[in-house]
């Protein structure tokens, strides 16, 4: 293991800066069973501010995400970001399901096809979720964005975080505590790893390949939009990066262990948005369909300049509490043998 002397300037301060903010508490009461602080080491302890800005003027960086999400929002929500800027931000997006052209009348035209493929159902699937996940986007917007309507809707059952994939051996904490939870819908957790799945299964779409391991895609942060309330999920592939003295030259503890992650060019790739449908705060109407999306974080880009802080560039981190209050880790692990919905673990 280096000394921390031989981190660079902008990797160490990316430490300590964590760690400073891993004591912090968050802007909303858990509920008694929810954790309160992350504990465990990663990428991901490289990518959390304080929750505290939210109640002062916006950032650059949550200014340039709350636009982003406004275009994936109603169509006056999207008239309203300049068009400069709208056109900057649609460089960055590498659809993992193709936008609906047309929300409502895409959902009524794929419902009345004969033959629909595969491809129409997951797509329908990300564009209009099974009852219970568009009822929870519903409740989310109609509370303010209460974190408590995404806590409420959990089973209160602790489930030990199994030893998956060598976790013990490695001593590696792979989630945020050692128990963690499921929603008591099933269909919820089936939906969620279906999420999963269907990135993994698109990704090479885009231009990379994703693996649903400890070291690659097994976790996503759900949020609740600052603005409007809306239900999202940001997503984190190559969470921990293989140790290679002129590629990657950081050791990220126990949990990099046995990685074969290389660090390379799909690393822009890594920051993965799901947003549900957006409901009407005022009517039953739905204003717009859910989206699944790569942020593409390549230097030069406005992902790159506006939401990845230059302390954290090299692993191309984009913030999830930019796009508001940051409720719980959704994680995937692979278990075996089990029903659906079953390797999802709420943290």
């Amino acid at each position: 293991m280096p000394s921390p002397s031989s981190f660079s300037p902008k990797f160490a301060f990316a430490i300590a800066f964590s760690f400073s903010l891993a004591l912090s508490s968050s802007s909303h009461s858990p509920l008694p069973f929810l954790p309160k602080f992350p504990t465990n080491l990663s990428l991901e302890l490289f990518s959390s501010h304080s929750s505290a800005s939210r109640h002062s003027s916006p950032s650059p960086s949550q200014s340039i995400a709350a636009d982003l999400l406004s275009l994936f929002g109603s169509k006056h929500d999207a008239g309203r970001i300049p068009r400069d800027e709208a056109r900057q931000i649609r460089s960055c997006l590498r659809f993992l399901v193709p936008p609906a052209s047309d929300s409502l009348k895409g959902r009524r035209k794929i419902s009345e096809k004969l033959i629909r493929t595969k491809l129409d159902e997951e797509n329908e699937m990300v564009w209009w979720p099974p009852a219970p996940v568009m009822e929870l986007a519903r409740l989310a917007v109609d509370s303010g964005g209460d974190p408590g309507t995404i806590q409420r809707a959990l089973d209160p059952t602790k489930l030990l975080v199994p030893d998956v994939e060598g976790l013990k051996k490695d001593k590696c904490e792979l989630t945020r505590t050692p128990n963690g939870y499921r929603f008591a819908n099933k269909d919820l957790n089936s939906y969620f790893e279906f999420l999963f799945e269907l990135i993994v299964e698109r990704a090479p779409s885009v231009g990379m390949n994703v693996s649903l391991n400890r070291y690659d895609l097994f976790h996503g942060h759900l949020f609740l939009a600052s603005d409007s309330g809306r239900l999202g999920i940001l997503f984190h592939a190559r969470e921990y990066p293989a140790y290679e003295r002129k590629r990657f030259p950081y050791n990220l503890g126990f949990c990099q262990t046995g990685s074969t992650v290389i660090y390379d060019d799909s690393m822009n790739l890594r920051n993965i948005l799901w947003l549900a449908p957006l409901p009407s705060n005022v009517t039953k109407a739905w204003l717009a369909p859910g989206t699944l999306v790569v942020l593409d974080a390549r230097p030069g880009g406005v992902i790159y300049e506006k939401l990845v802080p230059d302390y954290v560039d090299f692993v191309r981190t984009v913030y999830e509490d930019d796009f508001g209050e940051v409720v719980v880790d959704v994680n995937y692990l692979n278990l075996d043998n089990v029903a659906p919905g079953e390797r999802i673990f709420i943290c």
